[in-house]
């Protein structure tokens, strides 16, 4: 690897704009969480397997920004004025066909290493493995292209909340409970609301290339109130676990409230097809979503520990 960067330092860069590497704390975060519900786990838990699942769960991330990258660029999604993608297929850095094997390469190794959780665990991670293989391909891949037709919230927030959260905990203990399912919650909501903020600077771009998502069709004024529900939600579960006999320890998230007061008024400020005003306010809700997720695993574990 080392000599593959001093040989082709620019390339290696190229690739790793491609994949977008700040992007990753969505695939990471629910892993923590997944992790942290695993220290309250009164059974074995198979520690050993924590690095193999960040390792797969970036894995598939990358794979789907790649393979996303590829089929937007087809598209006609991505243009030299728009925002959203890497940039490297519009600027001509890396060729469309390059960039969508890269993705594909990306999941058969992440897929390859899911089998070492297939012998520990089985048909049911098999099951989930297959899931979020077709969740990353076919969120822009087509004959689905679910990104295209209104379904990309609703099923991120399946995809990058519950499953993974679900998942690690699965792969790290073979069992699943109740609180796994509510502790999903709020992470989904978060990740949801990345893509929301994305979709929502782009009503326009993406009306114009025949998208339909959540936000175009709401339009600019009442798709903000969606965005304010996913941001709110998380909270709101949060706080109701506390209420109902979950680790108090949980209220720390609410440290993270300037970061979620910030994006809101953001959005709130917001001008309708002027992307501008919003640039950047998916990049600033993916760090309010590392945020509470950083906290939310902090107060699980002190919920345990203390």
């Amino acid at each position: 690897m080392t000599e593959l960067i001093e040989k082709h330092p620019g390339r290696v860069k190229i690739w790793f704009q491609a994949v977008r590497p700040f992007s990753f704390t969505a695939s990471a975060v629910p892993v923590l969480v997944g992790a942290a519900l695993a220290f309250m786990y009164e059974g074995a838990v198979a520690w050993i397997l924590l690095p193999l699942v960040v390792i797969c769960s970036v894995l598939f991330q990358a794979g789907t920004n790649t393979v996303s990258d590829y089929y937007d660029f087809c598209n006609d999604v991505d243009k030299d004025y728009t925002h959203g993608s890497s940039r490297v297929i519009v600027d001509g850095l890396l060729k469309p066909r390059h960039v969508l094997i890269g993705g594909l390469i990306m999941f058969f190794i992440a897929c390859a290493f899911g089998i070492v959780f297939v012998m520990f665990r089985g048909l049911p991670i098999l099951i989930l493995g297959i899931v979020g293989l077709i969740g990353g391909i076919f969120y822009t891949a087509k004959p689905i292209g679910y990104k295209y037709i209104a379904l990309g919230d609703i099923l991120v927030f399946i995809l990058m909340g519950p499953l993974m959260v679900i998942g690690s905990f699965f792969v790290l203990t073979g069992s699943c409970n109740y609180q796994v399912i509510i502790s999903s919650m709020p992470v989904g909501f978060l990740v949801s609301a990345i893509l929301f903020a994305n979709n929502l600077r782009d009503i326009k771009h993406d009306s114009e290339a025949n998208i339909r998502t959540v936000a175009n069709i709401l339009g600019h004024k009442r798709a903000r109130y969606i965005y304010y529900i996913l941001i709110i939600a998380a909270y709101a579960v949060v706080a109701a676990m506390a209420a109902t006999g979950f680790s108090l320890w949980l209220l720390l998230v609410f440290l993270s409230a300037p970061l979620a007061l910030k994006v809101l008024k953001e959005a709130h400020n917001s001008i309708p097809d002027d992307a501008e005003t919003i640039a950047t306010l998916d990049v600033e809700t993916a760090q309010l979503h590392l945020a509470f997720g950083v906290i939310f695993t902090v107060g699980i574990i002190l919920g345990v520990l203390i």
